[in-house]
């Protein structure tokens, strides 16, 4: 482990020695999850304690609304928060608000809908009801469904049992997500199946406030550094096996 040595001037989080991550404590595997032991895990988790483990960090994870996820980052002197890092697509409207790393993964989009549905392509949700997350890129793709009415639900601990139950109950027709998420669903719920995938590859990566611009330097540094070794490519192995690694690996890595 590396530690790191900034002055007060110019300290790399708002609490030394920490790096206090807004995040959100909803079940999204294989990305992120609580499990029955009260242990944060997930691909975004251990990636996480990889990159502190390098910068002398110890991770804190806050469990804040998604709605408050970029304004939680704005403290003033009272600033609480370092980054934004949970399931996060860079966007034009997020880029205003944040600085983002370089991606550590490449994700696409998915509908799941009831085994009973004949929902197979986008062209077939005319007229159907499509819940999804508010304001996240999942829902937004609804607009470019002809016919479709977008359902959004606000985020909170248990958005994705809620909506879940919702299309399970049929008081939505069918449910738009990130892929892996949806996939974990499917395979433990025989009543609900994928309909179809959307290959938008969304680039997730880390929101770091812009008055930070030491940390986001270190942060990118550190992905770099995961992304040429092979660690990288290892978590992604271990978490998300049936997905390529979007990303070059070095010759020599030695992958399982």
């Amino acid at each position: 482990m590396k530690t790191e040595t900034i002055n007060a001037e110019g300290r790399l989080t708002v609490q030394p020695g920490c790096l206090n991550i807004v995040a959100s404590d909803f079940d999204a595997r294989p990305m992120s999850y609580i499990n029955k032991a009260g242990y944060r895990t997930g691909y975004e988790p251990e990636l996480a304690r990889m990159v502190c483990d390098r910068l002398g960090l110890e991770p804190i994870w806050h469990n804040l609304p998604m709605a408050d996820f970029y304004s939680s980052l704005d403290g003033g002197k009272n600033k609480q928060y370092d980054v934004v890092w949970f399931n996060q697509a860079i966007t034009p409207e997020r880029q205003t608000l944040v600085n983002f790393t370089q991606p550590y993964g490449l994700f696409d989009e998915a509908v799941l809908v009831r085994q009973s549905s004949c929902v197979a392509a986008p062209e077939d949700l005319g007229g159907q009801r499509v819940g999804g997350l508010a304001d996240s890129t999942n829902i937004a793709l609804v607009q470019d469904f002809s016919g479709a009415k977008a359902v959004p639900y606000p985020g909170s601990d248990n958005v994705l049992p809620e909506m879940l139950a919702a299309l399970r109950a049929g008081e939505i027709d069918a449910l738009i997500d990130d892929e892996l998420v949806l996939i974990v669903a499917a395979e433990e719920d025989d009543s609900l199946r994928l309909a179809f995938s959307l290959p938008t590859q969304a680039p997730f990566a880390i929101g770091v406030s812009k008055s930070q611009p030491k940390l986001l330097q270190k942060l990118e540094d550190t992905l770099a550094e995961l992304k040429a070794d092979g660690t990288l490519a290892m978590l992604w192995a271990k978490w998300i096996p049936w997905k390529s690694f979007p990303y070059l690996v070095a010759a020599d890595t030695n992958l399982p």
